[in-house]
């Protein structure tokens, strides 16, 4: 049960966008940048970061809507299961693996995120674009996995329901229909 007064039958980050728009608006157009908009990173890669912040921060919502998002891209989701396991022995890049080392750094503290890093992820080839958007989706996701958690959002046991969330962030992204241009509505 919602820690507030949340609107009834909205699961996860949509009750609290639809709680206050206006903090919506800048936090849902964060994350269609970092996750939908073209990248030297697939769709696919950007999702499985997120998911795996959200897996690491135990935040079942996010973890679920965006493994599925991922899993659409990917069109597999055992690797979404395989890189939440354990991303070093799953079917990923070598240059995933070391965005995701940084990732779960910065899900961590920031801090953590050591030269030799860095280092490590240039090595397998990550521009360092690729290395900003890593960590800015580790640092934007634990921030949005705080944002469902801290009000107790409601969370659906359905998997069904995220794998239809998965599908529609997948095709459309995350702004909604009022703020998508008419080339990408």
């Amino acid at each position: 049960m919602p820690h507030i007064n949340l609107p009834e039958g909205i699961p996860g980050i949509s009750a609290a966008f639809a709680f206050r728009p206006e903090t919506a608006k800048p936090m849902r157009a964060l994350a269609h940048i970092l996750l939908h908009e073209p990248n030297t990173l697939t769709p696919g890669e950007r999702e499985l970061i997120a998911t795996y912040v959200s897996s690491r921060n135990c935040t079942t919502f996010c973890a679920l809507s965006h493994g599925a998002a991922a899993a659409n891209h990917l069109g597999d989701a055992t690797i979404v299961e395989k890189v939440k396991a354990d991303f070093l022995t799953a079917p990923v890049s070598p240059k995933l693996k070391s965005l995701l080392v940084i990732a779960g750094k910065v899900q961590q503290d920031g801090k953590l995120v050591t030269k030799s890093d860095v280092a490590a992820a240039r090595q397998q080839g990550a521009t360092d674009r690729e290395i900003h958007d890593t960590v800015l989706i580790a640092a934007a996701f634990s921030m949005y996995n705080r944002y469902v958690d801290g009000l107790g959002t409601w969370q659906p046991s359905d998997p069904a329901m995220y794998e239809q969330m998965g599908k529609h962030l997948a095709e459309e992204g995350y702004n909604p229909p009022s703020m998508r241009s008419p080339t990408n509505a």
